[in-house]
């Protein structure tokens, strides 16, 4: 089932390989079906071995089951997979780490193009590091007006969740990779607008955890007027199909994520750090507009099965409010403002199921590996084709990074 609701969610481009004079002929089937096979090992291997908690299963957009892993601690996967593995690397005496330098130059053997390590700069100072290269450098989202206003100039100055700066797509370029599918960038439907800073192009993301735990999307007039667990671009186009909450410089719509008394208690960790931050609040049910009490007594006789939903929404998570209940007016839920962000680029370097950077063959245009230049994760592209199914991207820095990684220390052993 994995496996199909990641085609699903690839859209045409699954069966686009390989087709048109500028396509890239990238094995999709090949990727995607090695992320969904190696997924439960995937999972196996970070609990059992670097001990990162993911004893929480949720369901996401697009899923068709629960099968998204998070801890039950405080810390997001993504900050409780780094820490992990951090601490995991620090055992070993020959680990050195540091975020102060910035590569220039990926360097090869002129006559054969084998990749013989990277240039790089640190306050100033320009070095070599010599031996396979693993590029793991993220996509290009916060890369505004740069690659992202390159292939997507419809987006340029659009909301995003990533930092500013420059993707690094064109250094791997310059040694001969091939781009696919560049033009496909992931709209995230729920981005956080700060009540301290509406204007800001940098959003915090709300969580999809936040609806696959029974929070709902109401517009202003207090309706639901999507499955909140549809496809991240479905959500995202009807959140776009709704009035826009008008923002000097900012393109941003005027949408409320709400959750009850059961979800807030799912999620109590993720609510603590979200009000602290200032982006939901605590309110009671009586404090909201009529509109949108109304809005909740029509979601939770869903969720109550009196009705079936028009929107198509079959699960709830924890959601357990009831109109009838005494106290419904004084029950406390939270709320927050979202807005649809810029947050994950599909496209990126071609690669192949052993992680192995691809060019262009000059003769017959086939792709062939780059030697001694691997890559992982979001620089990469060609596994999420129009559109990445939500929880496959950590996924798909551990699955392709243990990879390049293996490849990359085997390469330089036979050295």
């Amino acid at each position: 089932m994995f496996l199909e609701d990641s085609i699903k969610s690839v859209g045409q481009r699954y069966n686009e390989a390989g087709s048109g004079a500028d396509s890239v002929p990238v094995d999709r089937e090949g990727l995607v079906r090695l992320l969904t096979e190696q997924s439960k090992h995937a999972v196996e291997w970070l609990a059992d071995e670097i001990g990162v908690d993911l004893s929480v299963v949720a369901t996401l957009g697009g899923h068709s089951v629960p099968r998204t892993h998070r801890g039950a601690g405080k810390l997001p996967p993504g900050a409780a997979l780094v820490n992990g593995l951090l601490a995991k690397l620090k055992e070993t005496p020959e680990f050195q780490l540091t975020s102060a330098a910035e590569v220039m130059k990926v360097t090869t053997e002129t006559a054969t193009g084998h990749v013989t390590g990277v240039e790089y700069t640190v306050n100033g100072e320009l070095n070599n590091l010599a031996g396979p290269v693993v590029f793991a450098a993220g996509g290009f989202a916060g890369d505004t007006y740069g690659l992202l206003a390159r292939y997507r100039q419809d987006l340029a100055g659009f909301p995003a969740t990533a930092e500013e700066r420059p993707g690094a797509q064109d250094l791997l370029v310059a040694v001969g990779a091939e781009l696919v599918d560049m033009d496909s960038v992931q709209i995230h439907p729920t981005g956080f607008i700060d009540p301290a800073n509406e204007r800001s192009r940098s959003k915090f993301l709300a969580a999809e955890v936040l609806r696959g735990e029974g929070g709902i999307l109401l517009d202003s007039g207090g309706n639901r007027f999507v499955n909140e667990l549809d496809l991240r671009s479905v959500v995202s186009d009807a959140i776009m199909k709704t009035p826009q909450n008008v923002a000097e410089g900012v393109k941003q719509w005027d949408i409320s994520i709400v959750l009850d008394p059961g979800a807030s208690e799912a999620l109590a960790s993720h609510l603590g750090f979200y009000t602290w931050k200032g982006l939901m609040q605590k309110r009671k049910v009586k404090d909201l507009p009529p509109a949108f009490i109304n809005g909740l007594k029509g979601y939770s006789d869903i969720v109550a099965g009196k009705v079936e939903d028009p929107l198509g929404r079959t699960s709830f998570g924890s959601w357990k409010l009831k109109p009838e209940q005494q106290g419904f007016e004084e029950a406390e839920i939270y709320i927050g403002k979202i807005t649809p962000v810029v947050h994950f680029t599909m496209g990126g370097v071609a690669f192949d199921t052993k992680s192995r950077v691809l060019k262009r063959d000059g003769t017959g245009g086939e792709l062939t590996p780059i030697p001694g230049l691997f890559a992982a994760g979001e620089i990469t592209g060609g596994i999420h084709g129009d559109n990445r199914l939500g929880g496959s991207s950590l996924l798909e820095c551990v699955v392709y990074g243990r990879i390049a990684g293996e490849a990359a220390a085997d390469e330089l052993r036979a050295t």
